[in-house]
């Protein structure tokens, strides 16, 4: 069944890069592509003309926030608050719990992935935070999510994240790493029995991967297994690493070795390894090129950095820097990592932190961003038919719109984009040639429904932390508001 879609731009690729059509088309039968370009002369079954709009490869976010937003509660606090919001020692001890049942963890799932679909993302590796988990997660919420993600037509690269310990805060008011690591070995079972349903689905929308948690809460022993894993079964490993001075501290003090130690001699450099977020790396020093150094040894075991701007810069942190990490020769990919899902504005930010970092204003170019949201991506997964609009590609597509007012006047469609727009103009993607997201909405799902019950959990989740604390503080205590709420009411009415 052949599909032709059309629009006032559309981002195609000649063989070596993205090239831009005006008033082109793009052809697809089933799921692959037939064609790009323009006044295409074959069978044409369906059509729709998307007018004022740019049709691009769908984006590949490989750090997506499959959870509800944290960010917004723990990326401004003070250093006490920010102590809050850890698990304190007698919690890890006696009281840890799930926040949330089986079926409301559904949810908050199908909330991400509607969020990330939305958002123009066709292609994703899931993140979520363990804070409101009893330990990690399991395969069974994988398998549900699995499911979900099918049902709403993303394709996922899935599996539970595992880990040994977790950052908890002292009776002295310390932040150290405390191990269970039965339930870390557990978690990793359940991550190689993921594997193999992914597998048995046969549904080329789900791939099974690794995604052990933060590096200095894995056990060494932990390491080992996932790579010894991987290699037997070609599997991708995501593991966070290389975010921040904190890692190496840890590390030194459980292991006697660094992060960059720790991944040669546990043979993770061996694997098909994806590390978010690098920002640790001055990749301005003239050492981070020399042989052994850390740019040298990234690119030497062909590791992908996902490069999350967004939330660096709200974290305070970023890449020193994207252009250098390119020249090293090292694969580099976005993600999200957060809320918003939002690779437009992730772009935008990411291009304005290189050229700040380097001080030139050719630096950062948003081409060797996109192509990081797009071919990064797709190199990282091993999959030379993602990223790109071409015959013989996955009819893998995001279309945005640049025809509304507030868009402004459109130079280049996708510098206008980038720079005056943001991902929530996506009205349209596809996913193997099949419609997600249509006129703006997700087909099967009441948005409104699933908003209210977002925000219901969320308000749950953030009602938890005061079990956690060590103070057990109430949520207004560890999350005060901008300003002070007013209680004003009007006087009664005299005379």
């Amino acid at each position: 069944m052949y599909t032709k879609i059309s629009a006032r731009y559309v981002l195609g690729f000649d063989g070596a890069r993205h090239t831009l059509t005006e008033d082109g088309e793009v052809v697809f039968d089933g799921d692959s592509i037939v064609f790009v370009g323009r006044n295409y002369a074959g069978p044409v079954h369906e059509e729709r003309d998307f007018g004022q709009s740019l049709v691009m490869p769908g984006l590949i976010d490989l750090d997506a926030l499959a959870d509800i937003d944290h960010l917004i509660l723990d990326s401004w606090p003070t250093p006490d608050v920010a102590a809050g919001h850890l698990w304190s020692e007698h919690y890890f001890a006696n009281r840890r719990r799930d926040v949330f049942t089986p079926a409301e963890r559904a949810t908050v799932r199908e909330f991400a992935l509607a969020q990330l679909a939305l958002h123009g993302i066709t292609t994703y590796m899931p993140i979520a935070s363990e804070i409101h988990s009893a330990w990690a997660e399991g395969l069974d919420e994988l398998v549900d999510m699995a499911e979900t993600s099918r049902r709403i037509g993303l394709r996922g690269y899935l599996g539970p994240a595992y880990r040994s310990g977790v950052h908890v805060t002292t009776a002295a008011g310390d932040r150290e790493v405390h191990f269970d690591e039965a339930q870390g070995l557990a978690g990793l079972r359940d991550a190689e029995r993921f594997l193999d349903h992914a597998a048995g689905l046969a549904d080329p929308l789900v791939t099974g991967v690794l995604l052990p948690c933060r590096i200095e809460t894995l056990s060494e022993e932990l390491m080992r297994e996932t790579a010894r894993i991987a290699r037997e079964r070609d599997a991708i490993v995501r593991l966070h690493c290389l975010q921040s001075p904190l890692e190496d501290g840890m590390l030194q003090h459980s292991a006697g070795r660094s992060v960059l130690e720790l991944l040669d001699s546990t043979g993770l450099f061996g694997t098909r390894l994806l590390i978010p977020h690098g920002v640790v790396i001055h990749g301005m020093d003239p050492s981070a090129l020399a042989p052994g150094g850390p740019l040298d040894l990234l690119a030497r075991h062909g590791v992908s950095i996902v490069h999350c701007p967004l939330t660096s810069f709200r974290y305070q942190k970023q890449l020193v820097s994207f252009d250098r990490f390119r020249e090293a020769g090292v694969n580099l990919c976005l993600g999200t990592d957060s809320f918003p899902p939002d690779l437009v504005r992730g772009m935008d930010v990411g291009m304005h932190l290189t050229r700040l970092v380097e001080e030139r204003p050719d630096a950062g170019t948003l081409a060797d961003y996109f192509d990081a949201a797009t071919l990064g991506g797709a190199r990282a997964l091993g999959r030379d038919d993602l990223g790109k609009l071409a015959p013989g590609m996955q009819a893998d597509i995001t279309v945005v719109s640049l025809g509304h007012f507030g868009d402004g006047v459109v130079e280049d469609p996708l510098r206008t984009l980038v720079l005056n727009g943001t991902a929530r103009q996506v009205t349209d993607t596809f996913v193997a040639g099949r419609p997600v997201v249509v006129d703006g909405a997700l087909p099967g799902i009441d948005l409104d429904a699933l908003r209210a019950e977002g925000q219901r959990l969320f308000d749950q989740m953030k009602a938890a932390y005061s079990e956690r604390d060590l103070r057990r503080r109430e949520p207004g205590a560890l999350f005060p508001p901008t300003y002070p709420h007013a209680e004003i009411t009007s006087p009664a009415h005299v005379g």
